[in-house]
């Protein structure tokens, strides 16, 4: 019975339904601050340039969204609906094998991305636990972008 009772638990988890519903509230709860310093989980991004710029994102934030938060330039056409490859990324090393595998999805879109690496992933599939605190990401040098050159994207 308590096996069951910690399933139950589990199911109604807000981390648990970020899991399985990526795209849930559009990028809202990235938005909003940790309740918690327990919940506060470093980011590091690498721009085009070499610039490394740290963000403190929270468990469960869902790291593209979190980067537009931050005025990262990722651009995440398709709101996280895994239907582009506009949010990829180079997961550093020491991380990348903490992730959860790449659904055939994603390695498809993967596929489609300029400059693809054994470590590249989509942005908008890493959701953030804490064992994942001060994760770098690289931009590669290019994307593609359905937006014009030099446009910077905004949250929808």
């Amino acid at each position: 019975m308590g096996a069951l009772r910690g399933f139950v638990a589990q199911l109604r988890s807000p981390l648990y339904h970020r899991s399985l519903h990526p795209r849930n509230n559009g990028g809202e709860y990235e938005w909003k601050d940790p309740d918690s310093p327990l919940d506060v989980v470093h980011v590091e991004f690498v721009s085009r340039s070499g610039e490394v710029t740290r963000v403190a994102g929270k468990v469960g934030d869902n790291v593209m969204y979190l980067a537009q938060r931050h005025g990262i330039s990722i651009e995440g056409a398709c709101e996280a609906s895994l239907a582009c490859c506009t949010c990829h990324v180079y997961v550093d090393d020491k991380f990348y094998d903490m992730l959860p595998s790449p659904s055939e999805t994603e390695e498809d879109l993967l596929d489609m991305a300029p400059g693809l690496r054994e470590t590249s992933r989509l942005s908008c599939q890493i959701l953030l636990r804490r064992d994942l605190e001060s994760i770098k990401l690289t931009l590669p040098r290019a994307t593609r972008n359905f937006y014009v050159d030099g446009h910077r994207p905004t949250p929808h």
